[in-house]
């Protein structure tokens, strides 16, 4: 039996959701709660003890899913948030990063209970972006 959901309620539905949502404070209050820090961070074969942003953030909503683990009524649910974190730079300063990519820092993945409430984040880093402080065990070691 072929099931096709494309004209179901449920889209409809989700997308009033989204509306309701206020995803920029959603992202805006992660970060703030984060102090704008990713306390250790795995990139392919390197550790990060601290992953720093030193400029402003804007974040752009990329996309989101619903989560369902179970099939009864009482099933764990959960809603998924993808974010482009982009450095918030001026006019002015722009000319200096031509290409927009040079703007983009991070990927943000917020996972959200049916509380809403934040239960798991995942990152993926530009470490090689100008507005990222990427600090090694060894380089909190040192005595400034």
């Amino acid at each position: 039996m072929a099931f096709n959901l494309d004209n179901h309620p449920i889209w409809h539905e989700y997308a009033e959701i989204l509306e309701n949502l206020d995803l920029n404070l959603l992202v805006e209050s992660h970060l703030q709660a984060c102090n704008y820090k990713v306390i250790g961070y795995q990139d392919e074969d390197t550790f990060y003890d601290e992953i720093q942003f030193i400029t402003p953030i804007n974040a752009e909503f990329i996309s989101s899913s619903l989560g369902i683990e179970g099939k009864k009524i009482e099933a764990t649910r959960w809603i998924t948030l993808n974010f482009l974190l982009k450095a918030s730079i001026s006019a002015q300063e722009s000319t200096s990063f031509p290409n927009e990519e040079n703007q983009e820092i991070a990927e943000l993945t917020l996972i959200f209970d049916s509380s809403m409430t934040c239960i798991d984040e995942n990152w993926l880093i530009y470490i090689e972006s100008p507005f990222v402080l990427a600090k090694q065990e060894k380089d909190l070691l040192k005595v400034s």
